[in-house]
């Protein structure tokens, strides 16, 4: 789920009828692109990365393969929603379905699987969603970056700015160790404000942030800005 501000005339752009059919070819390409991904070459920096600089790159999901078309038809486009003007991502139909649920977190895996990632920090709510999959198949913890007044213990805080006012996230002060590896999780890159703010409480505990990592993102509302100097991962852009 996502939103994207742009024109509602550019919704035919992602082909919504694409949504209504999983065709056995389809799903078969999506499987066998996401093994090839498997492979450790794929992740060397050559293809698959786009350099952003002298600190920042991001990975790409190997350019637009069968597995980024098959993943890209289970996301529904829904126009004017929540707001006038807005056309929102809905990952719902991707994440009922097991081969694409499956398959979307195995790209996620076979991107960080060799980085010694110690904890898998995802933002609320969307993210979780994407992250505890994650830690898991990684081997990893789940750290959990909460909404104000959800956490229980002792905790630090950053806000955010929103399009329509300010927010704040929060994580236990405890919650990752000094050094420790982390990748942050989230469905969605848009103004990237969220994930800064959550960049910010990661840097405060001192952890090593690996990288980000995003299903989605919106180019035309350039978040990597906010991000740079840090690696993003996206494997669907719009």
């Amino acid at each position: 789920m996502a939103w994207d501000k742009r024109r509602r005339d550019r919704v035919d752009d992602n082909g919504e009828s694409k949504t209504e059919g999983k065709p056995a070819r389809i799903r078969a390409g999506l499987a066998r692109s996401v093994r090839r991904l498997h492979h450790r070459e794929t992740f060397t920096l050559g293809a698959p990365f786009l350099a952003l600089g002298r600190k920042q790159q991001a990975w790409v999901g190997a350019g637009r393969t069968a597995a980024n078309v098959a993943l890209e038809s289970l996301i529904r486009t829904i126009p004017d929603f929540p707001l006038p003007g807005i056309l929102f991502r809905d990952i719902t139909p991707l994440l009922k379905d097991p081969t694409g649920f499956r398959e979307m977190i195995d790209l996620f895996v076979a991107r960080f699987e060799h980085e010694s990632i110690g904890q898998v920090v995802a933002i609320e709510a969307r993210g979780y969603m994407l992250g505890a999959p994650l830690a898991y198949r990684l081997g990893a913890g789940f750290v959990p970056v909460r909404k104000p007044g959800k956490l229980p213990a002792a905790k630090h805080a950053e806000s955010y700015t929103l399009e329509y006012g300010t927010n704040s996230l929060e994580i236990h002060d405890d919650a990752v160790g000094c050094g420790e590896r982390v990748v942050v999780v989230d469905d969605l890159l848009a103004t990237g404000g969220t994930a800064a703010a959550t960049g910010r409480l990661l840097e405060r505990l001192g952890a090593h942030i690996v990288g980000f990592a995003f299903l989605i993102e919106l180019s035309e509302l350039d978040g990597r800005r906010t991000l740079q100097g840090y690696d993003i991962t996206t494997f669907l852009r719009y």
